[in-house]
C-alpha cells in the first residue's frame, strides 16, 4: 500500500480554483494517450494572465510543467504555476520537473493533487519548499484525482481501473432475442461509448459478443485518433474467420486463449497480425495483469454477462456504467444479476 504522504499547505483562493480547472481541461487534450503515465496540465500564471500553458501528451515525451515553462520563457521569475499532478523527483524517461521548476524561480507553486507513486509521493513538493517556493497543495484536490482514477489505481493497486459497460431497456434487457446487444442503446449513449473507448488503453469482450454483435471496439472518429487494444478472451478459441477485431490495421488485437486450442484459427489470426496469448489459466484477473504489465491504467469491459460476473467477483471492476434506454424488449436475455 502507497504510504500516505506529510502534510503540506492547503490553502487558496478562487483564482486558485480557476487556475486549477484550466489544468485539468488542459490535461484532458490527451486522455487516452499517456498510459501508464498521468494526464496532467500545467498553467504559469503571472500579474493574472496566463504566461505559459502545457499538458504531457504521451508517456516519453516531455512532462506538462516542461511545455509550460518553455512556453513562459524568462518572464517566469516571481509567478505562480499551478499544475494538477505533484512534479516529478525523479529521473525516469525523463528529467525531473522539480530541479526545472526550482531553476524558473517561480515564486509559488500550486498542486492540485500529490502523485501517489512513491518514487514520487512528497519528494517534489518537498523539493519546492526546500528551495524556498511556497507550496499549495490540494486545490480541486477531487476533480484532479478523478480525472487520472486509472492511473491512481494502477499505482496503487498494481492492476488497470476496471470499468464495466453495459446497456439496458426498461424492461431489464441486455440484448435481444437473437442475443445482439448492439442496438440496445441510443445513438447518443453509443456516441458517449466510442468517446469514452478513445480515453481508455483497452477494451475487453468475449467469444459471444464477437460472434453475436461483430463489433470494431474502436472510438469510431472521421478524424485520426485513439482507439484501445482490443482484447477478446475466448478459451476454445471457437470465433468467426470474418470479423471486423481482426482488422488490425484500424487498430491492434490481442486474443487471450487457454492451452492450445483450434491451431488453424491461432494461424491465421497470427497472419493477419493479431496477436494470440495463451494463459495457463483464463481468467480476468490473468489478462488484468497481462495488461497491466503492457502499461494500461484503464480498461474498459463491453462483455457479456457471465464474463462479466466473473470479472467483478474477481476485482478487475471498479465501475459500472449503466446505459439505460427507455423501451421495452419482452422476450429478450435477462439483466445480468450478482447474488450477494
Amino acid at each position: 500500500m502507497t504510504p500516505s504522504p506529510p502534510s503540506f499547505i492547503r490553502t487558496s483562493s478562487d483564482a486558485d480554483k480557476m487556475w486549477m480547472q484550466r489544468c485539468i481541461a488542459l490535461a484532458r487534450q490527451a486522455a487516452g494517450q499517456t498510459a501508464p503515465n498521468p494526464m496532467v496540465g500545467c498553467v504559469i500564471v503571472r500579474d493574472g494572465e496566463i504566461i505559459g500553458e502545457g499538458f504531457h501528451p504521451k508517456a516519453g515525451e516531455p512532462h506538462a510543467e516542461v511545455f509550460a515553462l518553455r512556453a513562459a520563457g524568462d518572464r517566469t521569475p516571481g509567478a505562480t504555476l499551478y499544475v494538477s499532478l505533484e512534479p516529478c523527483n525523479h529521473y525516469g524517461r525523463t528529467p525531473p520537473c522539480s530541479e526545472a521548476v526550482v531553476q524558473s524561480k517561480v515564486a509559488r507553486v500550486v498542486v492540485g493533487m500529490v502523485d501517489p507513486d512513491p518514487r514520487v509521493s512528497g519528494g517534489g513538493i518537498a523539493r519546492l519548499r526546500e528551495a524556498g517556493i511556497e507550496v499549495v497543495v490540494g486545490v480541486e484536490e477531487q476533480a484532479c484525482k478523478d480525472l487520472n482514477e486509472g492511473f491512481v489505481h494502477r499505482v496503487c493497486h498494481q492492476q488497470p481501473f476496471g470499468i464495466l459497460k453495459y446497456a439496458m431497456t426498461l424492461d431489464g434487457k441486455i440484448a435481444t432475442t437473437s442475443g445482439h446487444s448492439a442496438w440496445v442503446s441510443s445513438p447518443p449513449a453509443r456516441s458517449y461509448v466510442f468517446d469514452l473507448r478513445s480515453q481508455c488503453d483497452a477494451v475487453i469482450v468475449g467469444t459471444n459478443t464477437v460472434f453475436r454483435d461483430n463489433p470494431q471496439l474502436t472510438s469510431h472518429r472521421d478524424e485520426p485518433g485513439h482507439n484501445p487494444l482490443r482484447v477478446v478472451m475466448s478459451r476454445s478459441l471457437k470465433l468467426p474467420e470474418q470479423a471486423r477485431l481482426w482488422q488490425t490495421e484500424v487498430a491492434p488485437t490481442v486474443v487471450f486463449t487457454e492451452g492450445h486450442p483450434n491451431p488453424a484459427l491461432q494461424k491465421m489470426l497470427q497472419e493477419r497480425r493479431v496477436e494470440v496469448i495463451s494463459l495457463a489459466r483464463l481468467t480476468p484477473k490473468a489478462v488484468m495483469q497481462n495488461l497491466y504489465q503492457r502499461g494500461c491504467a484503464t480498461v474498459l469491459w463491453e462483455c457479456g454477462g457471465t464474463l462479466s460476473a466473473e470479472a467483478i467477483a474477481q476485482g478487475c471492476i471498479q465501475k459500472v456504467l449503466l446505459l439505460l434506454h427507455p423501451k421495452l424488449l419482452a422476450d429478450s436475455s435477462p439483466l445480468l444479476r450478482l447474488e450477494n
